[in-house]
């Protein structure tokens, strides 16, 4: 067998269990020899997060039912794109523990990148409310990561993504605007503002790059004139040497820009942004990149446990037993966390809505694979009843 060309797993190797820790192996090697074949109930949950964060966006929930699906084990688990909170059990399975032990690995890795760069954005995109946010970051990642990357990106609330092939599949217009190397090469900002202009399909906005050389102000002045209506925006990419008060360059390129009539031209930034720094820049900017704060997003580290044998409550320590539900109220956000079976407790003055819902029973997904942009605009809606 050939050697892969890229150091990643294949979709083969992950679906059969070979992406696991090696404890896994050597616990089903045991189990299988004893002839132990138990019925289990496990969670996935989170117990804390990173700091300063209160909840999270859940998403990967669509990869781990192609991952368990065709298994004897039945999975319940939150919608993808849900805000959760710590000690809430996001995810269970049911079933022998032999048939999927060797999945936990994968399973985890599946929830814990994906919610972290879906919360990630979720946190960026609720700094900057109106103004538009991009994903920048593919290039931080392994390229492999990157549709799963932009994807989850999106999810949580960004505009736009920047890779090609993650916007062919997730049916968008790939957002970018121009690298330095195309002013590098062309030795002149407007010379290369204008051999855009010229060459790119017009249905792409102008967005010129305006920190390459010169003066940031100097610069958005002189292609501002030269491309007049058909300037779109000037990205500012200014480096951290050459920063000093960003918020002051700023009020200085929309000051001038506002002297010569160009009130059209936004000003789109980039370069080493999170949910801080988009807030201290929200007054005088008109949209973001974002790149390595998202892609490198902190993973969320979820763990899965067993929480019931054979049909009796039991848990390590530190864990709570038993199978439980949890619900949420559509009207304020609270979740309640229950043993199961229980009724629904009601909030807000109206019963709450159960979030553990079928995904595989024996073996066969039962949901629908979701769609990214209805996710998106829930998630929109539900980041309304959070704070940062």
């Amino acid at each position: 067998m050939s050697e892969p060309l890229f150091q990643t797993a294949t979709d083969e190797a992950i679906k059969a269990g070979q992406v696991t820790d090696v404890y896994f192996a050597r616990t089903l090697e045991i189990l299988r020899r004893r002839g132990v074949a138990k019925r289990v109930t496990a969670e996935v949950v989170l117990k804390s997060f990173p700091s300063g964060w209160g909840w999270g966006v859940l998403a990967g929930i669509d990869e781990v039912a192609t991952l368990l699906r065709d298994l004897p084990v039945s999975v319940r688990a939150f919608p993808e794109g849900a805000i959760f909170g710590t000690m809430q059990p996001v995810l269970t399975v049911e079933g022998r523990y032999v048939d999927f032990a060797q999945y936990e690995t994968a399973l985890l890795g599946l929830l814990c990148q994906a919610s972290g760069v879906a919360t990630k954005a979720a946190r960026c995109k609720k700094a900057a409310g109106e103004h538009p946010v991009v994903s920048f970051g593919a290039r931080r990642m392994h390229p492999a990561l990157a549709p799963m990357i932009e994807r989850n990106a999106y999810l949580g609330g960004c505009d736009g993504v920047a890779v090609v092939k993650s916007a062919e599949l997730l049916r968008l217009e790939p957002s970018g605007t121009m690298p330095h190397s195309l002013i590098l090469m062309l030795g002149d900002t407007v010379v290369a503002a204008q051999a855009f202009d010229e060459i790119i399909d017009p249905a792409v906005r102008r967005v010129v790059l305006i920190d390459t050389f010169g003066d940031e102000k100097v610069e958005a002045v002189r292609v501002a004139e030269a491309l007049r209506d058909r300037l779109y925006a000037v990205r500012l990419d200014t480096p951290a040497s050459r920063r000093g008060d960003l918020v002051g360059i700023l009020r200085e390129v929309r000051w001038e820009l506002d002297l010569r009539g160009f009130q059209h031209v936004q000003l789109f930034v980039s370069g080493g942004l999170d949910e801080e720094e988009i807030l201290r820049l929200n007054p005088v900017a008109d949209a973001y990149g974002v790149g390595t704060a998202i892609s490198n997003a902190p993973v969320l580290n979820f763990a899965m446990d067993i929480v019931e044998v054979d049909g009796s409550p039991v848990a390590k320590r530190g864990k709570m037993s038993g199978r439980k539900e949890v619900f949420r109220c559509a009207a304020c956000g609270q979740h309640s966390v229950v043993a199961a079976p229980a009724a629904r407790p009601a909030c807000c003055g109206a019963e709450m809505a159960p979030l553990l819902l079928p995904l595989i029973e024996d073996g066969r997904v039962v949901r629908a694979m979701s769609d990214v942009h209805a996710l998106r605009r829930r998630v929109l809606a539900d980041l309304t009843q959070v704070a940062l």
